[in-house]
């Protein structure tokens, strides 16, 4: 068998455009996701039952289901509802990459909210005892100390969080959008060359993957150096 590099060559330009595509829907996803993590994860330490409670069930439904099934009740269930396709909202719901950012930012927002509730759950009480001490209300303690220090605390586990997000990204091409995987599914399709188009393909979520990891370790060594062994 001979990897023809001239399929690849030629398929390099769709390639970068759907690169373009996984990018634009991963940092979507992941921004509307942290942005809807925060609350909720603050509701997941909360010692009202009715708000953990709910905070709790949204974080299970969301985890308990897959993603695939997501995608597919938003951008296919939503369009049988004629109160849907009659709202203002349609426009919006009609487009694919509408419904596969919303569906990826709402399943990253559920694991992202545990990651968080956890984090904070793990806060040292010394420094709760020091807020305290200083006499800050529970919403500036929350504001100013345990919320920032939970987020830097987090950010290993986030990181994961983030390159299955990247892996989950291709399942945009189901839906019509040509991201890396969508390429690829494209290149095989015209050339019928599976090895050529799917082996390109994931040369560049290792690409990305890699870039995202070195992202991280810098970001941990700026806000989690404290917490590293002292060398002697």
């Amino acid at each position: 068998m001979i990897f023809d590099y001239n399929v690849v060559w030629e398929a390099l330009p769709m390639y970068f455009g759907g690169l373009l595509t996984t990018l634009k829907l991963l940092a979507i996803s992941l921004f509307f996701g942290l942005l809807a993590a925060i609350p909720l994860g603050l509701m997941r330490v909360s010692r009202q039952p009715v708000v953990n409670l709910a905070a709790w069930l949204y974080t299970y439904v969301i985890r308990g289901t897959p993603m695939l099934v997501q995608l597919f009740l938003i951008y296919y269930g939503l369009a049988q509802f004629e109160a849907v396709r009659e709202s203002i909202f349609w426009p919006l719901l009609s487009s694919a990459t509408f419904c596969a950012c919303l569906a990826f930012g709402i399943n990253t927002s559920a694991y992202t909210a545990e990651i968080i509730a956890g984090s904070l759950k793990a806060t040292p009480h010394g420094e709760i005892e020091a807020a305290k001490a200083m006499g800050m209300s529970r919403m500036k303690m929350y504001r100013r100390i345990l919320l920032p220090s939970a987020l830097r605390r987090a950010l290993p586990q986030y990181s994961n969080e983030v390159i299955m997000m990247l892996q989950t990204t291709s399942l945009a091409s189901i839906v019509t959008l040509i991201d890396i995987t969508g390429a690829a599914r494209t290149v095989n399709a015209q050339y019928y060359l599976p090895f050529e188009a799917y082996i390109t393909a994931g040369v560049f979520y290792l690409c990305l993957t890699f870039i995202l990891v070195r992202l991280f370790k810098m970001a941990e060594r700026r806000w989690l150096g404290y917490l590293a062994p002292r060398k002697h």
